[in-house]
């Protein structure tokens, strides 16, 4: 297990490296620029959209517009807020969660392209249903000359959507803050039967599809959210006196790196540093990835940019708010200095400490809440990208896969899992922003007639008042 551990681990530093830095970050800043900064202009127009102001129950899709944003944010708004920021401020410091902070503004834009661009090139799988996602704009974007990069895509999405780091976090959560502190003892027997009762749970909800994954997180998300948010906000009460010094601390620590533990990069700790925000900013919000366009393109529109608008909302939620307000409760409390642990438990000690008794429990509820709908999104993922590859009469065997692969989560290191992900996703990064950026262009002219469209339309309900 060490010898496959230290394996994973050199492959996901290696899949890591300048060239892939420089094709999502570098990639992501072009299309901002490009863009003009559209995102941020429409900001406004992208929560009215997402409000349902615009919704026509008769537009093709399977799902609503805030269905989809949270069926995204249900994989992207889980276990990467709370373990994956634990885990960036150990190894980084302060200063990681500045990089993790870039990520996510370039990543808006990322995200409005890539979620645009999975409406404008909905393929149809072998039964015929409609479907959105990197491989589906790959083939009907660039033509089946390309082939080989969805498949490229789809078969590193097999292994990208597994759900093991979510399920290795919070079988942490379980024994950490449940079960030793009553005496229990905790190892593969615990471990194990953790991640039965999860299989459980998980197999109700995947097995019914789309359409009870999309209503259940649509009902937990929203309340995950707002439960962690108010947690959070007691423990940044409790320590007032500490915020303004950390939250100053994140951005000169960043050019600093005096915390850096990692390995360097280019030569140099900074570079280390900016690499580990990056990939915890990847982890956390997905921008580039590939796994959003596929929630994305299954909503019920046929304005591909008003998709591409509600999907950019995904980083500004995820990363700038919900992981900076994680990364603020671990410095503020000290946790990050005076503690070894790693990960989810890290987090718990910061909760622990302001809020004694209550506070371990209430994060307890919030990790589980995160993990479980985490789960039902990552399934959907991973079923779409072997449809494409088998056929979608044959999409359901992932399932059993993808079961059995939380047990495996359940009972293995945190390191070999979060390695294995980092590294499939940076495989999935490849094709998507390739395409992407090969297709801005067509985005960028479906935006202006679409602007264009609006202005009118705005207009003529002006005369009409």
């Amino acid at each position: 297990m060490n010898f496959l551990d230290d394996l994973i681990a050199r492959f996901a530093s290696f899949i890591w490296g300048l060239p892939l830095l420089i094709l999502l970050i570098g990639g992501g800043f072009y299309l901002l620029v490009r863009s003009k900064f559209l995102p941020f202009r429409y900001l406004v127009h992208a929560v009215q959209v997402l409000r349902g102001k615009y919704d026509n129950p008769n537009d093709p899709g399977e799902i609503s517009h805030f269905q989809a944003l949270a069926t995204a944010l249900a994989a992207t708004v889980g276990m990467g807020n709370i373990a994956g920021v634990a885990v960036a401020i150990a190894i980084g410091g302060p200063g990681a969660i500045f990089w993790m902070w870039i990520s996510a503004i370039i990543g808006m834009a990322t995200k409005f392209f890539t979620c645009s661009l999975a409406v404008m090139y909905r393929g149809k799988d072998s039964a015929g249903e409609i479907q959105g996602g990197p491989m589906y704009v790959i083939m009907e974007g660039l033509g089946k000359k390309w082939k080989s990069l969805a498949i490229f895509f789809s078969v590193a999405g097999l292994v990208g959507a597994l759900p093991v780091f979510n399920v290795n976090q919070l079988t942490q959560a379980v024994n950490f803050i449940l079960l030793a502190p009553n005496g229990v003892e905790t190892g593969f027997s615990t471990n194990l039967i953790i991640g039965l009762i999860l299989v459980g749970i998980t197999s109700v909800v995947i097995f019914g599809g789309l359409d009870r994954i999309s209503k259940t997180v649509s009902k937990l998300v929203p309340t995950m959210v707002l439960l962690y948010f108010v947690s959070v906000l007691i423990i940044l009460y409790v320590n007032i006196d500490q915020v303004p010094y950390y939250f100053k601390l994140i951005f000169t620590d960043a050019f600093s790196a005096t915390y850096f533990k990692g390995d360097s990069f280019l030569g140099g700790v900074l570079g280390g540093l900016i690499i580990l925000g990056i990939r915890r900013g990847a982890f956390s919000n997905e921008a580039g990835i590939g796994t959003a366009p596929m929630a994305h393109g299954a909503a019920k529109t046929n304005e591909p940019i008003r998709e591409g608008l509600v999907a950019m909302l995904g980083p500004a939620i995820d990363t700038l708010v919900v992981c900076t307000l994680t990364a603020l409760a671990i410095l503020v409390t000290g946790v990050w200095q005076t503690t070894n642990v790693n990960g989810v438990s890290l987090t718990a000690e910061a909760f622990d400490q302001s809020i004694p008794v209550f506070g371990n429990y209430l994060l307890m509820l919030c990790i589980a809440i995160f993990s479980i709908s985490s789960l039902f999104s990552y399934s959907y993922y991973g079923t779409k990208c072997l449809s494409f590859l088998i056929g979608a009469d044959k999409k359901h065997y992932y399932n059993y896969f993808y079961v059995v692969s939380i047990l495996v989560g359940a009972t293995t290191s945190l390191s070999m899992m979060i390695n294995l992900i980092d590294g499939f996703f940076a495989l999935m990064a490849i094709p998507t922003m390739l395409s992407t950026l090969i297709l801005a262009p067509k985005v960028l002219k479906e935006a202006n007639a679409y602007f264009s469209r609006m202005k009118t339309r705005n207009r003529e309900e002006k005369v009409m008042r």
